[in-house]
């Protein structure tokens, strides 16, 4: 999945914008709100709101997307996805006119270097992601995508060694609990789950490292043109043995496998836009919106069973998502008011 969660540049919730979700990128810097003649803040941009809340949902609504290209195997999804995406990220940047900065980034030992561990992790992600909505976890995988804002917390922590506040401590002590709680409940931990917050918070610290110098859609092109040719090769051999699904099932099915170039590109561009117009504290909220979805997909699309235990271990992933929020709007009005003249 592409799908990003837009934790912040450093600590979620402090009002700096970060590494975003289903290989999304780090969110491009918003322009700071203009103020109105009293000095209060203009109003949110509209155009903002229904940008990111399209992108948020079309990430969310991935779990109806994927069981449409069944019979084809999670991997072989996966190949397709990078192809097309690939095809389709190329066509835009010629579009825009951005085909520079892909250029450049291939060219740019370091750059290229940075974006091909993000591509591993992303690709990891979206295995991961597309085997658990195929085979029944849907509700898993939103557990992984509430899960990530407090993985980015851990990360800023482990890696950038960086002090969290006392209410980040207690979310991340909370969601601990989920954790420890939903593993006993099931019988084991939450594998998917863990799997995709791990990565995908890991492929927005990478995406944080470069995503000052590389825009969202050239960097997207470099991970996938690195992908690409093991893409290719597995996408021959299956053809080859006679296992491969594009076009043995019509040409309705190969179209929607060529989709996934847009299914992956158009959700970005979106909150690309998105992110350009609106605070990042509103950012920062909308991207409850993508698990929030998969988690109702999950239950009243799927029908996947919510044992009580599972409900208490959701319920404090909620809980540690609303104190971390709450204390980031506070930590970015204090910000603000410590910045005025």
């Amino acid at each position: 999945m592409t799908h990003p969660s837009p934790a912040p540049d450093h600590l979620p919730g402090t009002g700096n914008s970060g590494p975003a979700p289903t290989g999304a990128p780090s969110s491009p810097a918003p322009a700071a709100p203009s103020r109105s003649p009293r000095g209060a803040p203009a109003p949110t941009d509209r155009w903002g709101l229904l940008l990111g809340a399209g992108a948020f949902f079309l990430w969310g609504a991935m779990p109806l997307y994927f069981p449409l290209l069944e019979p084809a195997a999670p991997l072989e999804i996966i190949a397709h996805r990078v192809v097309w995406s690939l095809l389709f990220c190329l066509v835009l940047l010629a579009a825009t006119r951005q085909l520079g900065g892909f250029v450049t980034a291939l060219r740019t030992p370091r750059t290229l270097g940075v974006l091909a561990v993000a591509a591993v992790l992303i690709v990891t992600n979206w295995t991961v992601y597309v085997y658990g909505v195929l085979s029944g976890h849907v509700l898993d995988a939103a557990l992984g995508y509430f899960i990530n804002p407090l993985v980015t917390v851990l990360l800023a922590v482990a890696v950038l060694r960086e002090r969290l506040r006392p209410a980040q401590w207690a979310a991340v002590g909370i969601g601990a609990a989920a954790v420890v709680v939903i593993s006993t409940g099931s019988g084991g931990l939450p594998w998917i789950a863990l799997v995709l917050a791990a990565s995908f918070g890991l492929y927005g610290l990478v995406k944080n490292r470069v995503g000052r110098t590389v825009e969202a859609l050239p960097g997207l092109a470099v991970e996938t043109a690195v992908l690409t040719p093991l893409a290719l090769a597995y996408l021959v051999w299956l053809a080859a043995t006679g296992v491969g699904t594009f076009g043995a099932g019509g040409a309705g099915h190969a179209l929607l496998l060529a989709s996934a170039g847009i299914v992956t590109a158009l959700p970005l561009l979106l909150f690309s836009a998105a992110a350009r117009r609106l605070p990042l504290s509103v950012v920062g909220l909308l991207q409850y919106l993508g698990p929030a979805l998969q988690f109702l997909f999950g239950l009243l699309v799927f029908h996947e069973p919510m044992s009580p235990t599972r409900w208490a271990g959701f319920g404090l992933v909620w809980l540690a998502l609303v104190v971390l929020s709450v204390d980031g709007v506070r930590a970015a009005r204090a910000t603000r008011l410590a910045s005025r003249p």
